[in-house]
């Protein structure tokens, strides 16, 4: 992974509200789905805000 995809996710990641915390460890399975959803379309989101220079 390049480094400023691993950065962007990181930073996703660090920001994920305790919720979502809580939800990734849950035994139910639609709970955990729940808080799965929500981590990915946050890391969607910053993924498509970021600014990435065209290749040279």
């Amino acid at each position: 992974m390049d480094y400023p995809f691993t950065t962007t996710i990181l930073q996703v990641i660090e920001r994920a509200p305790q919720w979502v915390r809580h939800d990734l460890e849950a035994k139910d399975a639609a709970i955990r789905a729940r808080a799965e959803e929500t981590l990915a379309a946050m890391i969607s989101a910053a993924l498509q805000d970021m600014q990435i220079p065209p290749p040279a």
